[in-house]
Formats: C-alpha cells, sequence, structure tokens
C-alpha cells in the first residue's frame, strides 16, 4: 500500500516538474520572440503590458507548483491532515487569484490586439486562462475547508480517545 502511495506522488511529483519546464521555456525563450515580433506589428503600448503581465503571471505559477509539491511531500510524511497542507491550499488560492486577476487585466490590450488584427480568439485564449485559474482558486478553496473540517474532526476524535 506505501509503494502504491508513494508511487503516486512520485508521479504527481514528476507532473509538476514536467508542468514547469514549458513555462520556463516560455519565459526564457517564446516571450522574447514574441515580442520582438509583436514590436514590428503592433504599438508600444499594447504590446508591453501583455508581456508584462505575462512574465508576472509566471512568479505565482511557479509559487504554485511549489506549493503543490510541498503539499504531495506532506502526504508523502502522513501530515496531510495539518495546518501546513491547509496553509499550501491558501497560498495555491491566492495564486490563483492572482493569475486570474492579471490576465483580466491584460484582456483590453488583447482586445485591441485582436480588434486590430481581427483574430477574436487571442480574446478566447486570454479568457481561458482566467477561467481555469479561477477553477483551481475554487477547487482548492473547497478542499481547505474540506481538510479544515477534518482536521476538526480529527482533533476532537483526539479528545474522547
Amino acid at each position: 500500500m506505501y509503494l502504491v502511495e508513494r508511487g503516486t506522488t512520485l508521479f504527481l511529483k514528476v507532473t509538476l516538474f514536467l508542468m514547469a519546464i514549458p513555462v520556463l521555456a516560455l519565459c526564457i525563450i517564446g516571450l522574447p520572440l514574441i515580442m520582438k515580433d509583436a514590436m514590428d506589428a503592433y504599438p508600444d503600448n499594447w504590446v508591453y503590458p501583455v508581456i508584462g503581465l505575462m512574465y508576472l503571471s509566471a512568479i505565482p505559477f511557479f509559487i504554485a507548483l511549489y506549493q503543490a509539491f510541498k503539499l504531495l511531500t506532506y502526504i508523502d510524511r502522513n501530515k496531510a491532515f495539518s495546518e501546513l497542507s491547509v496553509a499550501a491550499l491558501k497560498n495555491i488560492t491566492y495564486c490563483a487569484i492572482a493569475i486570474c486577476v492579471l490576465y483580466a487585466g491584460a484582456e483590453p490590450f488583447l482586445y485591441f490586439i485582436a480588434d486590430y488584427d481581427d483574430a477574436p480568439g487571442l480574446i478566447l485564449i486570454g479568457l481561458v486562462v482566467i477561467f481555469a485559474s479561477m477553477v483551481i482558486a475554487v477547487f482548492a478553496a473547497v478542499l481547505q475547508k474540506l481538510l479544515n473540517n477534518a482536521i476538526a474532526i480529527k482533533s476532537e476524535n483526539d479528545l474522547t480517545i
């Protein structure tokens, strides 16, 4: 049984690492290339905010990945029902909300670019990121509440034994 749990959390840790690689590559290689091409086609005051907000949104993304890694480590150490896990879920919620807010701030600039190019799909891409972040924030908040309730029940049971 322990090997199955350990293998599952190891798989999820590797998945977190694999999620980080494309975003890191996008920040290092992709966004400068996109910015170089976009600077030729669009006004600077449209491009800089979008690229800046995309770079800025990488910070809460990596913080959330680190918090998820910590949460998986707590599960490995049989500390899943602890205040540490609740704090990690709370941080994941805040990071997802931050990403949602940052991309919502970029939407008006994406609208100008999409309107200039007659490409409404660009706005939809931004909305997908916003809604995905919102779903993650709500899911983490629900898990946080459930975990708080489980911890309260566990501590109540520990007192009665």
